[in-house]
């Protein structure tokens, strides 16, 4: 059995006359019962697993729904644009290929990208992400001026996190 969490089509609810924006899916996640984590990173990243206790489970969507099995003991880590951003930063991800492009693919949390990666995907990469993931980076910017007083850790100038 499926069920639908949200989607992300509509900007808008209507709720008591008002408009008002949905929150957006930044990360699309479960946990299964023997502690598996299935992440969906993309429209069509449908991802399964069979859990220990024999149960199959199932996750799809990324950052434009949230499709799932509903056997009742899975437990949903959706983090959404309406969560704080201590949650986001520690839970969101970004795909590098490294500074050079020719690394493999891995994935850095929000709060593990250096601040010289951070600066440079929010100058080359604006055009190509999701609004809400730019806003996300623009906040992680301001929390870390905040939190280090404008003075960012620059020990790993040039490598890629």
């Amino acid at each position: 059995m499926n069920r639908l969490i949200d989607d992300n089509y509509d900007a808008t609810d209507i709720s008591v006359g008002t408009l008002k924006e949905r929150p957006k899916i930044l990360s699309s996640r479960m946990r299964t019962p023997d502690g598996t984590i299935l992440e969906s990173k993309n429209r069509h990243d449908y991802v399964t697993h069979t859990d220990a206790n024999g149960k199959e489970y199932m996750l799809d969507g990324g950052f434009d729904y949230v499709r799932c099995s509903a056997n009742g003991d899975e437990e949903m880590l959706t983090v959404t644009s309406d969560d704080s951003h201590g949650l986001i930063r520690e839970v969101v991800k970004w795909g590098t290929y490294g500074k050079d492009g020719d690394e493999p693919l891995r994935y850095v949390t929000i709060a593990g990208l250096n601040p010289y990666h951070l600066r440079a995907i929010l100058d080359t990469q604006q055009w190509n992400m999701r609004p809400a993931l730019y806003k996300v980076m623009q906040d992680e910017v301001k929390y870390r001026d905040e939190q280090f007083n404008g003075t960012l850790n620059t020990e790993s100038k040039g490598k890629a996190s």
